[in-house]
């Protein structure tokens, strides 16, 4: 069982569509939706939910009428300003730190887990989908990035699947770090900009912390094809695979509109270059033995 992880140092260069021909051209696999934070990719696979349980993930503090004296002490270790006048938490404000439950005289303060979100298992027209949906203004998305790789390895141990294909969070933080850690290949999508070129460089860095072998394609190349040369030449220096480019090409977009996958809805210049794509990351990840 290997797994490849998509990821992008922002959001909005291509790499849920990507990802998307990807589950349409891949065989015996598991996709995961780890973009927790914002997640898409169920616009375009229009998953079946089979399973959905609650996500949990810290805790926060919860006063208990019956008990509290309102002696002030919590209130005034709240670093946070948590806690109202008439001794009521506000669960945005509060950190879950714990503080107040550690220093209650008369223990009238409980410390349930919260309740951050759903995760489910689906099933798609390119097979199963492991994905979840992170509630407004919630925290942990890296733990919840986690558990979904867990599943899923878990799903592709059950069913005989030998790929995991992993559509990571935009950025370099926790939850792109949850879905890099440990992968057997990384593939970064970016696009020929400035800010396009920096974003590649870190989170090339990151992969390259992490130890991950690391692979680059380059979406809409023909829009700035200097920039591009100067990203395959990144590459070529820094030991990352460049497994290729994809033109600008319409028919990306309207494949998503279409609620299709772009190697469903078109055999155009982009379509072929992505199916290109994807055979050389097979080579990389998931060789034939």
């Amino acid at each position: 069982m290997k797994e490849l992880t998509i990821i992008s140092g922002k959001g909005g260069t291509g790499k849920t569509s990507l990802t998307a021909s990807f589950a349409a051209l891949a065989e015996n696999k598991v996709m995961v939706d780890a973009d927790v934070d914002a997640a898409d990719m169920h616009l375009i696979l229009t998953p079946s939910v089979k399973h959905e349980e609650d996500f949990k993930g810290g805790h926060y503090a919860v006063i208990r009428k019956d008990l509290c004296t309102e002696c002030g002490e919590c209130r005034e270790r709240c670093q946070y300003g948590a806690i109202s006048e008439d001794y009521v938490i506000d669960k945005i404000d509060c950190e879950g730190c714990r503080v107040c439950v550690h220093f209650c005289p008369v223990d009238a303060i409980e410390f349930p887990q919260r309740t951050c979100g759903k995760w489910y298992i689906s099933d798609t027209r390119h097979g199963p989908m492991i994905h979840a949906k992170l509630g407004i203004a919630e925290e942990n998305s890296g733990l919840l990035v986690s558990l979904l790789r867990q599943k899923a390895r878990e799903m592709a141990k059950e069913r005989g699947l030998d790929k995991i294909i992993v559509d990571g969070p935009p950025g370099i933080g926790c939850p792109v770090i949850a879905s890099v850690a440990n992968s057997n290949g990384v593939l970064i999508i970016t696009e020929p900009t400035l800010s396009g070129t920096h974003d590649m460089e870190r989170v090339h860095q990151l992969s390259e912390f992490l130890n991950v072998p690391t692979m680059l394609c380059i979406n809409k190349y023909d829009l700035n094809p200097g920039i591009s040369e100067k990203m395959q030449a990144y590459a070529k220096t820094h030991n990352i695979v460049f497994v290729g480019a994809i033109p600008y090409d319409q028919d990306m977009t309207k494949a998503m509109v279409e609620q299709k996958a772009l190697v469903e809805y078109s055999d155009g210049a982009a379509a072929r270059a992505v199916k290109s794509i994807w055979g050389e990351v097979s080579d990389v990840v998931f060789p034939k033995k």
